[in-house]
């Protein structure tokens, strides 16, 4: 296989055939003209143009970049054969040479197609620049990745997306789907079982992770149709696997004609497999906080999480084009009331408004630093809470924030400059020692937790939190703790947050104020928060 030469461009071909409703479409053609001048061309559906370009000896052809796994490059040399796929996203050069099979398999395999490439011959054609349902295939690539590669969810689905350059509507749509396919696994896994009578184990990954899609969209979600959820999730399997995409669409057939099965969730175990947890949370759970609210509490952490933002003042812009409602009782909180993707907006990237929880702005509220204070911040990565604080400060004072991890640090450094948080000095230490001195005014103590409080926004935690961990994070808490309150001054604040619900975490400690927050009672995120004063 060789290379591109330097006078050559890349050609971009993502996959998919026909005229699909909807669908941009991208174009090549060539008349012996120079590879640099092969610019794609983006057209609308009905009016495709063909490009074609020659082949000479030995030169090389274009890169081909897969749009939805959906393309194979065969090459033959010497009677030697080699296949290669190419998945959405990833690029292979193909080098023309004596004999070069490219096999094109659209959704349609009546309308696949095979080219041979042979010493002077041309080859090209158009294609479709994005699956006729983008943000199904979007959600079939995240699950699939969090399941393959262990992926996290939150932040697969952040790369997908904007290499499909999905907004709007199309990014809440596939979010819910990648979400709640990673959230309800367990769930769906035993009805898929149930279903095609085998363990999903055995099924092809792709298979797999499509049932898991096509079993919610059927099953759990409102708005859905079922003939429209059979169909399009079916249709993103056939190209990788026709003989699974038969059992997907045998699957989801039966499941849409027998409906969803009714699932008790009167024990702990239960409920565990009812809601898709594992069967430790729920115990712990059940145990804690009495079955009736531990139920309450599991039904809601599969539902969509809140999307609010927090107003960063320090950084003032015209926010009335976002779609959002602002809280009665957090003067910087914005409520998101439909689509929108903070992330690619103006205004984070200004650092006029920052995605956080309402149950994360209520910490630094609690702890409600004043103008010219001086103010510890242990653990403070990612930096919400961080530049929260400089801005209830009004940017006057001192705000020194600790983060352990250099990466992390590096993360934070950005959040501080994005929100012009010229108060905040940051020193990398260990959050247990970190050699700061006394006479803080107030000190926030943030420390690693379970994160079990966040398991609507981070949809995989809840497959890798380990119950092993509680005591030893539970210890690290307490040495962190008792950091933050050797560095407080006489008669100063302390705030210690987890974003967890697990006792085990709350260490004890003569509180003046105590607050859990649970998402099924406030509609956020899962806090407790203490304070001594």
């Amino acid at each position: 296989m060789g290379h591109l030469h330097a006078d050559e461009a890349a050609v971009v071909l993502p996959f998919g055939f026909g005229h699909a409703r909807g669908t941009e479409a991208l174009a090549c053609r060539a008349h012996e003209i120079p590879a640099r001048q092969l610019e794609p061309e983006v057209v609308r559906p009905g009016k495709v143009r063909r490009r074609r370009r020659t082949l000479g000896e030995g030169q090389e052809g274009p890169v081909l970049v897969g749009e939805d796994e959906q393309m194979r490059i065969v090459v033959d040399s010497g009677g030697e054969a080699e296949v290669r796929a190419v998945e959405r996203g990833g690029a292979l050069p193909v080098a023309h040479g004596q004999r070069d099979v490219v096999e094109r398999h659209g959704p349609d395999r009546r309308r696949s197609e095979v080219a041979e490439w042979r010493s002077g011959d041309a080859y090209g054609g158009w294609i479709a620049t994005r699956p006729r349902d983008p943000a199904r295939a979007v959600a079939l690539r995240v699950v699939r990745r969090v399941a393959e590669e262990g992926a996290y969810a939150d932040r697969a689905l952040h790369a997908e997306a904007r290499r499909a350059r999905l907004v709007g509507r199309d990014l809440a749509f596939a979010t819910r789907l990648a979400y709640g396919a990673v959230q309800r696994r367990r769930t769906l896994d035993a009805w898929a079982e149930e279903l095609a009578g085998r363990p999903v184990a055995r099924l092809e990954p792709v298979v797999r992770a499509a049932v898991e899609l096509g079993l919610l969209q059927v099953g759990f979600l409102d708005g859905v149709a079922p003939h429209a959820a059979v169909h399009e999730t079916v249709e993103l399997v056939k190209g990788d696997s026709p003989r699974g995409a038969k059992l997907l669409n045998a699957v989801l057939r039966r499941a849409a004609r027998e409906g969803r099965p009714e699932l008790g969730d009167g024990t702990a175990r239960e409920a565990a497999l009812a809601h898709s947890v594992p069967d430790w949370l729920a115990e712990l759970w059940f145990e804690q906080l009495g079955p009736e609210e531990a139920r309450a509490l599991l039904r809601t952490v599969n539902e969509p999480p809140e999307q609010a933002l927090r107003v960063n003042p320090l950084r003032p812009l015209d926010l009335s084009g976002i779609p959002a409602h602002p809280d009665p009782d957090l003067p910087e909180a914005l409520v998101l009331d439909g689509p929108w993707d903070a992330w690619a907006s103006a205004e984070w990237q200004h650092g006029a408004v920052f995605p956080q929880s309402r149950a994360s702005m209520r910490v630094a509220r609690t702890l409600a630093p004043r103008p010219g204070e001086r103010v510890l911040d242990l653990c403070a990565a990612p930096g919400g809470k961080t530049t929260h604080l400089a801005a209830l400060m009004g940017d006057a004072g001192e705000v020194v924030a600790v983060e352990h991890n250099p990466s992390r640090a590096r993360a934070l450094r950005e959040t501080v400059a994005r929100a012009g948080a010229t108060c905040v000095r940051i020193l990398e230490a260990d959050a247990r020692d970190p050699v700061v001195g006394a006479g803080f005014d107030r000190v926030l103590v943030d420390p690693p937790c379970t994160g079990l409080g966040t398991l609507g926004s981070r949809p995989d935690l809840r497959w890798r939190a380990d119950p092993a961990r509680i005591g030893e994070l539970a210890a690290l808490q307490d040495e962190i703790l008792r950091a933050g309150e050797r560095a407080l001054a006489p008669g100063g604040t302390l705030v210690y947050s987890v974003c967890t619900l697990s006792r085990a975490e709350e260490p004890e400690r003569p509180w003046a104020s105590t607050r859990r927050i649970l998402p099924h009672r406030d509609q956020t995120e899962g806090f407790f928060v203490g304070c001594l004063a």
